[in-house]
């Protein structure tokens, strides 16, 4: 038997959860890369990532799935190619609570788009601004022409992220044909 691994990549920005869903689903201690945030301008948040965390996942039919999460400062784009080489696939995380979440929404988009274009948009913290529509986003993909997969999260919840990941799998064995 030939033992399978494949890479799926949380992109997104600072505070969105990228961390937090990765050692939500991880069955291995997460290895992390998090530091003190000198950045509190962009969020308040005390730690972040500085370079990658990792986790895995066996899936039922025994693939492995590595989770790599990327720093989401715009100062650390640099690794973000290094860290999607040879990915399936990306999430894209966005702290619906942010001062302009349709803002990076579309700036995270652009950036991971080039690395590939199977890509699943994770919207987080919905609870922080009840107030604010969540129609926004699905007008923003219209406006856009993109048909990405849209998801509301808590990034604690197990079943919210791994609900992310299959349909990032989902996706690629429907476009290959490989769903019998």
């Amino acid at each position: 038997m030939i033992l399978h691994q494949y890479k799926i990549v949380f992109g997104g920005t600072m505070g969105s959860g990228k961390s937090t869903a990765i050692k939500a689903l991880s069955e291995i201690e997460v290895l992390g890369t998090e530091a003190l945030n000198t950045d509190i301008e962009s969020h308040e948040k005390l730690l972040t990532t500085v370079g990658i965390d990792y986790g895995e996942i066996t899936l039922d039919d025994g693939v492995k799935v590595g989770l790599y999460g990327t720093p989401g400062q715009d100062r650390f784009d640099f690794i973000w190619s290094v860290i999607c080489k040879g990915a399936i696939g990306t999430i894209v995380m966005i702290d619906h609570a942010a001062e302009n979440p349709l803002f990076d929404l579309d700036q995270f988009i652009q950036a991971f788009q080039p690395f590939g274009n199977n890509i699943v948009i994770a919207i987080s913290h919905i609870d922080r601004k009840p107030e604010r529509t969540l129609s926004m986003y699905r007008e923003w993909l219209r406006e856009k022409a993109l048909s990405y997969p849209l998801f509301f999260i808590d990034a604690r919840q197990q079943d919210d992220v791994l609900l992310l990941v299959e349909t990032l799998i989902a996706t690629i064995e429907v476009h290959y044909g490989l769903i019998n």
